[in-house]
């Protein structure tokens, strides 16, 4: 009869837990100093950017998920020739401008554009890592080698037309009244051609 209730035992639960907590900020934090080290940014040498996803801890499907970008500018391409069949090869994975989420801060720009390759087929991050690797090396090793086949072939951007219309950006293609910003505003008297007004 003398004993708290159950709401009580939780509330003191919650309290311990609490005080755990701020004696590891007390007397851990502070040792966490010495493996501290000086932020050293990314040379030419180490191109890759790696992304992964984290839920503090909580299990989650995404977290084995791994994404890797480069610029094509920064990869061992031998000419203009084996940048051009990389692009190619890269198909909707290549785009002109840095990826939103690819770990890229957005006002940098590549002169050849970014390749975005991501994975989370397996149930290891280590082996999600590998397989993206494996395939950009795979990439890389096609685009170098001396052949000529793809030379003519126009690089295709109908993946990226299709996002622009998509997230209502741009003008659509089959829009044969010519309207400005179609997605934007309906064709109107202003988009008449006024070579057709009497004078």
């Amino acid at each position: 009869d003398n004993d708290s209730s159950s709401a009580g035992h939780l509330y003191l639960a919650q309290q311990r837990q609490n005080l755990h907590y701020l004696r590891l900020i007390e007397h851990e934090m502070p040792k966490l100093v010495a493996f501290r080290k000086p932020f050293i940014p990314p040379t030419s040498e180490t191109p890759l950017v790696v992304r992964s996803l984290s839920y503090g801890g909580e299990e989650h499907p995404a977290t084995v998920k791994r994404v890797l970008t480069v610029a094509v500018s920064q990869l061992p391409l031998k000419d203009e020739r084996a940048i051009h069949k990389f692009c190619l090869l890269a198909g909707v994975r290549w785009t002109p401008t840095p990826p939103k989420d690819g770990g890229i801060k957005p006002g940098e720009s590549a002169e050849h554009g970014y390749v975005k390759i991501s994975c989370e087929d397996f149930p290891e991050p280590a082996m999600n890592l590998k397989w993206v690797s494996d395939r950009l090396d795979d990439l890389i090793n096609e685009a170098n080698k001396d052949d000529d086949r793809f030379k003519d072939i126009p690089i295709d951007w109908r993946h990226l037309e299709a996002r622009a219309e998509k997230a209502k950006k741009g003008k659509l293609k089959r829009d044969i009244a010519g309207g400005a910003g179609r997605y934007v505003s309906p064709p109107s008297i202003r988009d008449f051609p006024k070579s057709w007004l009497p004078s």
